[in-house]
């Protein structure tokens, strides 16, 4: 891994349209991975088959976008990230089309698989792209791009297949992505910089095997245990994910030329992603999943009622987003990462108390607090996990870091399912439709304070070099 990637000081200067066009696709992709919630009904009455059947071309999607990261950074080192970024954008779109016109089932889930193999590759390869070319500091201007398609797919994914699905039609969930994803291809040849691949450059098959299985059993037993509650098969899938990674770990430390350099873990703005960076966003991760649920199960909310609800987290994301690179420069990475999650376990704890005689605008103030907050604390997380990382280094943390996101993201709604499983069967906090909500989301403010604990344990000026207008001389934190 090492002498691979060209310094990112050196590289070209800031370009917010490379970065406009990363970030489109990276929404794309976010947003297909929950999409298909909403119109499985319509989907099952067109193949005639039960509604819960259609989750397989979710879990199917996931598993293969988790599977195919690891592989994709070497592909991007190998063949150059350019021709690797395009070829996924070209496999997105036509597995997109596949996807509209798919006659069953089977043929869905397999276009689905496909669809996943270009998402794969769009996540870690186009964020390669962009702070390859990106000073230390403008990375916060970057990763402010980069950030906001996590952020805001998961809040529009139920009103965007909503609104296909009742006005036009559920293939156009992804006929959608067909003149999207030309645009994007034509974009990307004009935009992104031509690199050569290194012809040398030799595959760790071992560490691409057991990394590989590893991550794909732990998005399985996740989905198990978040969609069919606690049993021997999931837990089992997770214990051989765990021991999949484990070993896959011990071979790449001893391994000559391994598929990750893990002495990305030795340097501690980054390994803070691992550790804080992926209780925050597991836990920001349950939101989307708990409060539709919450809404209308715990209130008797309609679907448009608790959708319009939600989406003022989308409001609030999008309304600190011009500050969030202002606040950081201004009070730097560890006083903004502690405020951002104690805040989050606030607002959390406050939507524990919320019942169907809560006034609606305070509701949506909470949730506008809440959006962000969130907001906030994933462009703190976004850009201080690189701010340290030696341009060598580069392609191994991108890689690890898209790897560790989608885990979070999975981890999110499984753990947010087991909560609620869990204080249902308790019938704790007086019981009621909203208890076990109520005791979801009182865990998931605990599980934040974790994070703000890890966030109190970074040095006081961690990460200086991005967050301040002009950086300094790297140096490396361990």
């Amino acid at each position: 891994m090492n002498g691979a990637a060209p310094s990112v000081e050196s590289g070209s200067k800031w370009q917010p349209r490379l970065a406009l066009l990363v970030a489109a696709t990276f929404f794309m992709e976010f947003l297909d991975g929950t999409v298909l919630t909403t119109a499985m009904p319509s989907i099952a009455a067109d193949f005639t088959v039960a509604s819960a059947d259609i989750n397989v071309t979710m879990t199917a999607y996931l598993v293969t976008v988790a599977m195919g990261i690891p592989l994709s950074s070497w592909l991007a080192e190998r063949f150059g990230a350019r021709r690797i970024f395009c070829l996924a954008i070209a496999v997105f779109t036509t597995a997109s089309l596949l996807c509209a016109v798919s006659p069953d089932l089977t043929w869905l889930t397999l276009s689905r698989v496909a669809q996943g193999a270009g998402g794969a590759m769009m996540v870690p390869v186009g964020t390669l792209v962009v702070l390859r070319g990106t000073p230390k500091s403008e990375l916060l201007r970057a990763t402010a791009f980069l950030v906001w398609p996590g952020l805001l797919a998961p809040v529009l994914a139920p009103l965007v297949g909503g609104a296909f699905t009742t006005y036009l039609s559920w293939h156009w969930i992804f006929l959608i992505n067909v003149p999207l994803g030309i645009v994007a291809f034509l974009a990307a040849l004009r935009l992104v910089p031509r690199t050569g691949g290194d012809t040398g450059r030799r595959l760790d098959w071992r560490g691409l095997a057991l990394t590989t299985f590893g991550v794909g059993s732990l998005v399985v037993g996740l989905e198990g245990v978040g969609g069919h509650g606690p049993g021997v098969f999931p837990a089992v899938v997770l214990l051989a994910g765990v021991l999949a990674l484990a070993g896959a770990a011990w071979w790449m430390l001893k391994a000559k030329s391994p598929l990750f350099d893990l002495r990305v873990f030795a340097t501690r703005t980054f390994r803070a992603t691992s550790t804080g960076g992926f209780v925050y966003r597991l836990t920001i991760s349950s939101v989307p999943f708990l409060l539709p649920l919450l809404f209308q199960d715990g209130f008797g909310w309609d679907p448009l009622r608790s959708g319009a609800m939600v989406a003022a987290v989308f409001i609030g994301n999008i309304s600190i987003k011009p500050a969030t690179t202002p606040i950081i420069r201004r009070f730097g990475f560890k006083p903004v990462l502690v405020s951002a999650s104690l805040a989050s376990a606030i607002t959390f704890a406050a939507c524990a108390m919320l019942n169907a005689g809560t006034p609606e605008p305070l509701i949506f103030v909470l949730l506008l607090a809440s959006g962000a907050f969130r907001s906030i604390g994933f462009s703190a997380y976004a850009s201080v996990q690189y701010a340290d990382i030696v341009p060598g280094e580069l392609p191994s943390a991108n890689a690890v870091s898209a790897t560790l996101v989608q885990l979070a993201a999975g981890t999110g709604i499984a753990v947010g399912a087991l909560f609620l499983r869990l204080f249902d069967h308790a019938s704790l906090f007086g019981g009621g439709p909203s208890s076990a909500y109520r005791g979801a989301f009182l865990a998931m403010a605990v599980a934040m304070l974790l994070s703000t604990v890890d966030s109190l344990m970074l040095p006081r000026h961690a990460g200086a070099a991005v967050s301040r207008s002009v950086s300094r001389p790297e140096k490396r934190q361990g």
